[in-house]
C-alpha cells in the first residue's frame, strides 16, 4: 500500500499479488482501477480508468466503480423525475444514481488488503435522505479479485428505505485486436425488464442464458428471477472470465437485479451492475428494502477473474 499523487490528489494503490488497485476512498469511497499482470508480465486493466478524467466533476467520470446510495439511477414520483415520496408522503429530490457517488467519506480503516469508509452526508443529503444512519463501503482485496461490502445501520427510530448498487466499468475489449463481439456474458436470469420514461417497469427484451455482448438489446437491461448468484463474461473459449456475485446466497432474493449498459458501440468500457432491486424501488416498491430501527442490513459483491 502507498500514496500516489494524481492530477493533484493523494490517491492510494495497493499491490495484491499479482493485482494493483487504485482508489480515491474520500471521495465517493471511489474504486478507480484495478489492473491485473499476467503471467509474460503484460498488464490487463480489469476496471477501466480513462486517463482524461476530470476531478472537478468526479462524480460523473465514467470509469472504476460508482457506489450508488440509497437508490439505484432514475427515482421518479408520480411520473417527474429525480424525485422520490417516503411512508411519510413528503416528496423529495433526489440525484441520478443517489448521493454516495458524489459524496464526501471518512476513511476508519486503511491497511494493506483494503479500507472502510464511512458516509459524511452534507446539506444536500440530509434533505434528500431526511433519516439518522450510517452507510458504510468496505473493500477486501485479493491476488486476482476483490468484495466490496454496503452497510446500513439504522440509528433512528423508523425503518430505513434503501436499494444500493454498484456501477463496475469494466475494461472491454481487454485484448488487443478483439473487439466487442468477441465476448459472451451469462445471466442466469428467469425475467429481462426495462424502465420506461415514467418509471415504470416495463417488458424487457428476450435473451438467451448466453448473450454476444456486441447484442445491442443487453443495453439498460434489467436481469431479474436470479437462478444463481453467478455472473460471468469473456471472451469465447478463453479464460480470464470475470467473474460477478451478488450477494453471498446461492441464489439471490427475489428481486436482485443484474444490470447490463454501455455508452456506445465503440465504448472501451462495459457496465455489468449488481443493484439490490431494479431502479424507482421508493415507488412501485420492488427490491425496496427497509432496515429496522438499531439493526443494519449488508449487501455484499465479489468479483474475481478465472
Amino acid at each position: 500500500m502507498e500514496k500516489v499523487t494524481y492530477q493533484g490528489h493523494q490517491l492510494t494503490r495497493w499491490h495484491v499479488g499479482r493485482s494493483t488497485f487504485l482508489a480515491l476512498p474520500e471521495l465517493g469511497a471511489r474504486l478507480m482501477n484495478w489492473n491485473l499482470t499476467l503471467g509474460d508480465g503484460s498488464v490487463r486493466d480489469i476496471l477501466y480508468w480513462p486517463e482524461d478524467a476530470n476531478f472537478d466533476d468526479f462524480a460523473k467520470v465514467r470509469g472504476g466503480n460508482p457506489i450508488l446510495f440509497p437508490f439505484n439511477a432514475r427515482v421518479f414520483d408520480r411520473g417527474d423525475i429525480h424525485y422520490w415520496r417516503a411512508d411519510d408522503d413528503v416528496r423529495r429530490a433526489m440525484p441520478m444514481h443517489g448521493l454516495a457517488r458524489q459524496g464526501e467519506f471518512k476513511v476508519t480503516r486503511l491497511d494493506a488488503r483494503g479500507f472502510v469508509a464511512v458516509f459524511v452526508p452534507n446539506d444536500e443529503a440530509r434533505q434528500c435522505y431526511p433519516y439518522q444512519y450510517e452507510f458504510t463501503v468496505t473493500y477486501r482485496f485479493e491476488a486476482t479479485g476483490l468484495m466490496c461490502e454496503l452497510a446500513l445501520t439504522n440509528l433512528g427510530r423508523e425503518p430505513l428505505p434503501w436499494s444500493a448498487g454498484h456501477h463496475f466499468y469494466f475494461t472491454v475489449p481487454w485484448v488487443e485486436g478483439t473487439t466487442r463481439g468477441d465476448y459472451l456474458i451469462r445471466i442466469p436470469a428467469n425475467k429481462r425488464l426495462r424502465q420506461d420514461s415514467t418509471g415504470a417497469l416495463i417488458a424487457g427484451p428476450t435473451l438467451q442464458t448466453d448473450e454476444n455482448l456486441a447484442n445491442p438489446a443487453l443495453i439498460d437491461a434489467l436481469h431479474m428471477g436470479l437462478r444463481d448468484s453467478e455472473v460471468r463474461f469473456g471472451e469465447k473459449d478463453r479464460t480470464g472470465d470475470i467473474i460477478i456475485q451478488l450477494g453471498t446466497e446461492k441464489i439471490p432474493h427475489a428481486n436482485a437485479t443484474f444490470v447490463t449498459w454501455t455508452l456506445a458501440p465503440d465504448s472501451p468500457f462495459y457496465c455489468v451492475e449488481p443493484w439490490m432491486g431494479p431502479p424507482n424501488a421508493p415507488e412501485h416498491k420492488i427490491g425496496l428494502h427497509h432496515v429496522a430501527p438499531g439493526e443494519t442490513q449488508r449487501f455484499t459483491v465479489s468479483i474475481k477473474v478465472q
